[in-house]
């Protein structure tokens, strides 16, 4: 074994999978990216070692959704997303989304996502409008009552970590507090009375007093557990005892994920490629990242195992000058109850996907028909001008 940024102690993580044994119950991973075909039969390792039944995908490339099923097959089960490549992000998030919607739920997806990251700003204000990517924008409203009229899930991220609200979005005149960031979210939720995930444990799983909140206010909305490096890093300081507090009273609204990303790129050095290219650059480097995700996360959500995570953390060095980016946190395992887990690692997921295809597929045709239609006119209507 080789150490990396996903295995800084040179781990045989086949080996650890054996270790932790199989999960009480089949895992769903709630909340994925998987992306390139040679590196999906990586993945599928990593799932059968660690016990993932099921992954939900966030695929950027909507061509490649049919050859990740030959793959993987019933395993994967697709959330829409906008095509982020495309030259024009108003037209990708607004307009252009709709239609991406409409062609995901044709091809079975039954969750939408929706980006709503403070990071949004800069992007918006490239494009010529700050306000573009936020959440209650009337193009990125448009896109959600697509998938509303098709009766899916939505799925939300707001915000992002507390490292990075004291360094990267510093400026709040510019990025708005991080309690801030949630106004439009709570008012959609109250607009739109459909289930909604939050992703990333509802984007603040470093304050569980105010996720007590927003779940009492908002009876529509689950939230997943995903970003691994963020829970493990997070969940791992509050008290054992304030979490279980929490899944106990929560224990139909929380979901697993994990957030893993794949990609073609991890599997050969890619010289100028993205952030997320370099994270592996060979095939057992690229396992390792996938696998490592699903050890950190067993082992935080299963085990009460102690120590240094494996896996480096970069938002450490942002907020302590005296780290290094390669340094990672302790992993402080929570041990969670079967009765927690269960729930926890499949059976909410099961019940919110079920629902989900049963609203699908209660749509009345008719209702179906018309509205296509009226989505036929309407971009007929923008292509001539009126």
């Amino acid at each position: 074994m080789i150490a990396n940024d996903s295995n800084l102690f040179a781990w045989n993580y086949r080996a650890r999978a054996a270790e932790l044994g199989a999960p009480i119950v089949p895992i769903i991973d709630a909340h994925a990216h998987v992306a390139g075909l040679d590196a999906a039969p990586i993945l599928k390792e990593a799932m059968d070692l660690y016990g993932i039944e099921q992954i939900w995908s966030m695929t950027s490339n909507i061509d490649d959704v049919e050859g990740l099923r030959r793959i993987l097959g019933e395993r994967i089960a697709f959330i829409a997303i906008p095509n982020w490549r495309a030259p024009n992000l108003r037209e990708s998030h607004g307009h252009g989304y709709a239609q991406q919607i409409r062609k995901y739920h044709a091809l079975g997806a039954r969750v939408a996502k929706f980006w709503a990251a403070p990071r949004g700003i800069d992007m918006g204000t490239q494009a010529g409008d700050p306000a573009l990517m936020r959440l209650d924008n009337p193009v990125r409203v448009a896109a959600i009552e697509t998938a509303v009229e098709l009766r899916m899930t939505l799925m939300v991220h707001v915000a992002d970590p507390d490292t990075w609200f004291a360094t990267k979005y510093a400026d709040a005149a510019k990025y708005g507090s991080k309690r801030q960031q949630y106004e439009p979210f709570e008012s959609l939720m109250d607009r739109f009375p459909v289930q909604w995930i939050a992703a990333h444990m509802g984007g603040w799983p470093e304050d569980l007093d105010f996720l007590d909140g927003l779940l009492e206010r908002h009876r529509n909305l689950v939230l997943d557990a995903s970003a691994t490096k963020w829970m493990v890093r997070e969940i791992s300081r509050h008290p054992r005892e304030r979490v279980l507090q929490f899944f106990t009273r929560w224990r139909d609204r929380l979901l697993f994920g994990s957030d893993i990303v794949t990609s073609n790129a991890h599997l050969t050095e890619t010289p100028g490629g993205t952030e997320m290219d370099s994270k592996a650059q060979s095939r057992e480097s690229a396992f390792d990242l996938y696998a490592s995700r699903y050890w950190a996360l067993r082992t935080l959500w299963e085990t009460d195992w102690i120590g240094s995570s494996p896996i480096a953390d970069g938002d450490l060095a942002l907020v302590d000058p005296s780290r290094s980016p390669k340094d990672s946190p302790t992993l402080r395992g929570m041990k969670l109850p079967r009765e927690l887990l269960l729930p926890f690692l499949r059976e909410n997921a099961q019940r919110i996907l079920r629902e989900a295809v049963q609203r699908s597929a209660n749509q009345p045709t008719a209702q179906r028909e018309s509205l296509h239609a009226t989505s036929q006119r309407t971009s007929a209507n923008r292509s001539s001008g009126a």
